[in-house]
């Protein structure tokens, strides 16, 4: 017979859901202005804060959730939905907004479908503008975040940048 986690909502579940963040709670959950500390383990762990996390951090903490989303969307670091598997970092940054990162925003949203902060359908990219990858001589650029590491692309064309995605989609339907 396998054991199987119930579905309802009980406080075992819910411990049993979120025990890799348990030791940090254990650690700063009592410990005043440890709340980021806390969030940032939570979406590390978890890759973004979902609703439950955030109501169990408030369990555990004592913070109301009110409070715990005030934070969470203060702060640009933190997600309140998922990414996709490759998180495109675009450089907007002076040297590359110089050099056409506009050009190359539009390149990826029309490849891909999406906007800024979004994700693809399939989950498979996620676009984020950030504000300097510091990497100005290989303006415009791009990183691309995975869980295989981070991988930097410069002196990025429309056409170049369309390569790179497909070549990233077809990687992943290969490996998957």
């Amino acid at each position: 017979m396998s054991e199987k986690a119930c579905s309802c909502n009980c406080s075992e579940n819910r411990a049993a859901q979120f025990a890799d963040l348990a030791p940090t709670l254990e650690k700063y959950a009592k410990v005043p202005g440890s709340l980021i500390t806390i969030l940032q383990k939570a979406q590390e762990i978890y890759g973004y804060l979902s609703p439950d996390a955030i109501n169990y951090i408030s369990e555990m903490t004592g913070i109301m959730p009110a409070k715990i989303y005030g934070v969470a969307t203060f702060y640009a670091q933190f997600r309140l939905e998922p990414i996709g598997k490759y998180l495109i970092m675009l450089c907007k940054g002076t040297a590359c907004h110089v050099n056409g990162a506009d050009r190359i925003e539009e390149a990826v949203s029309e490849h891909l479908n999406i906007a800024d902060g979004e994700t693809t359908e399939d989950g498979l990219f996620t676009l984020n503008n950030v504000a300097c990858l510091g990497c100005c001589s290989l303006a415009p650029v791009m990183m691309v975040r995975s869980n295989e590491g981070d991988e930097t692309y410069g002196n990025l064309t429309k056409d170049s940048v369309k390569a790179i995605l497909d070549e990233i989609k077809e990687k992943a339907e290969v490996s998957a």
